[in-house]
């Protein structure tokens, strides 16, 4: 048995800083990871799929380069292994280096392998029983398959399996019509392959606002992508040269490739919870307190397997409030926490707080504001000025509830907003602000004079 003062179970965001903070305040801890340093961010999401997204935009505005004056005589192509081998780099370069900072830590064991819980405190790493009194689990999460006839009986990609593909589809069926699936819709329709979205919902984005989904539909549209929504009674069935997408009424989709991207389900079903007596929900989310523990004393859930958000700034956070908890004698909660996320299609979604939907569900007296991007003089020079921008306000407190930048920048210049609710100041103050001009950002002073009474 090896006898640690914490054990950190996955690498991926949250995980290695834990560690590495841990064994800075002169504790021994081992690090277990079973896959890749860096988790789903560094190896299967945010930097690969980034990267892709860049050439992607790269090769829209080379293929429209006329809008701004340039003319691009050849028509353009995309190298697809370059593009796959530019995306590999990115993350190999960011998990090397990640190893390296590991390696070179006092203090921090690094094991590979899988874990097990055998006990509250103990874990199995293969043939090695490793305890510790503090245990941490960061073991992120992975695609979900939804129970659809003859899905099983076709070949089918996932987020993680896409990103191997070296050459074009010549048509992606898509899948799921929410974060992941539009991204990649938009990035291979980019790249020149012909696009279909399905939805089982009755819109793209059902977590958002209404405006907000019929907008990015709009978007994609635009762009040649085909959206089918209402698509709950389906059917998957081989065909020689890939796959049909039969529905009732309505003509079937065949496509060369599909893309299932109906949602995420965490890494818990092999971590032997019920040894440790470890309290999770329906679906696998571990569940925890304001302040990451589980019901176990001595055990903590961060990242994407606790079901408090699925982003690498959330799983990050986690490791913020932990550290700032047991170390520094500070009492951060998860509930003082301001969500907010981008989409990155292009033009980008940047989100913060309440939909208006949910604040008008609050009862509460609401102030709304919504500005087209279309008035914006930064999009405007750009050319791009599809989308707009809205936010929604507490009459009574003056506090910010939330808002939505649908446009160029969108997912930068929300932080304007995001600054002012993380501070707890009343919109009156970014009323008086004088941001850099051009900028997005700089309308954002005008988009809150612009609050008024709901109608």
């Amino acid at each position: 048995m090896r006898r640690f003062d914490a054990i950190v179970v996955g690498a991926g965001q949250a995980g290695p800083s834990l560690a590495a903070r841990l064994a800075g305040a002169g504790q021994q801890v081992a690090l277990v990871e079973r896959a890749e340093l860096g988790g789903t961010c560094v190896n299967r999401g945010c930097m690969p799929t980034k990267t892709l997204v860049a050439s992607a935009r790269a090769a829209h505005v080379a293929r429209h380069a006329a809008r701004w004056g340039v003319l691009a005589e050849a028509p353009v192509r995309v190298d697809m292994p370059k593009v796959k081998a530019r995306a590999d780099t990115v993350a190999a370069n960011a998990r090397n280096n990640l190893e390296k900072w590991l390696g070179g830590l006092e203090g921090l064991t690094l094991l590979r392998g899988h874990a097990r819980f055998e006990a509250p405190d103990v874990l199995a790493v293969g043939e090695e029983r490793l305890t510790a009194p503090r245990i941490f689990l960061n073991v992120g999460a992975r695609a979900s398959l939804p129970p659809v006839p003859g899905l099983d009986g076709v070949d089918y990609l996932t987020s993680t399996s896409i990103l191997q593909l070296d050459h074009l589809p010549r048509h992606l069926l898509v899948l799921g019509g929410s974060y992941i699936g539009l991204e990649f819709a938009q990035i291979y329709r980019r790249f020149g392959a012909e696009v279909t979205v399905v939805e089982r919902g009755p819109r793209l984005l059902p977590r958002e606002d209404e405006d907000i989904s019929a907008a990015i539909r709009e978007i994609l549209e635009a762009e040649g992508i085909a959206v089918q929504t209402d698509g709950g009674d389906l059917r998957f069935e081989a065909q020689p040269e890939g796959v049909a997408l039969h529905r009732e009424g309505v003509a079937p989709v065949l496509a060369s490739h599909l893309l299932v991207a109906v949602g995420r389900r965490p890494n818990t079903d092999d971590l032997g919870l019920e040894a440790a007596g470890i309290v999770h929900d329906a679906r696998g989310y571990i569940q925890v307190d304001d302040e990451l523990a589980t019901n176990v004393p001595g055990i903590w859930a961060l990242g994407d397997c606790n079901g408090r958000g699925a982003f690498t700034h959330t799983s990050y956070n986690d490791y913020e409030i932990l550290a700032a908890n047991l170390l520094d004698g500070e009492a951060r909660r998860l509930s003082q926490r301001v969500p907010c996320y981008a989409l990155y299609i292009d033009p980008p979604l940047g989100r913060v707080g309440m939909t208006e939907a949910e604040a008008r569900a609050t009862g509460r007296p609401l102030l709304l504001s919504r500005r087209p991007m279309s008035r914006v003089g930064r999009a405007i020079e750009k050319g791009e000025t599809a989308g707009f921008m809205k936010v929604v306000a507490d009459a009574e407190t003056q506090r910010i509830l939330g808002a939505a930048i649908l446009g160029v920048e969108g997912d930068e210049a929300i932080h304007m907003l995001l600054g002012a609710m993380d501070a707890g100041t009343p919109f009156t103050a970014l009323q008086q602000a004088v941001p850099i001009h051009p900028t997005v950002a700089e309308l954002i002073p005008t988009l809150v004079q612009g609050l008024r009474p709901e109608r």
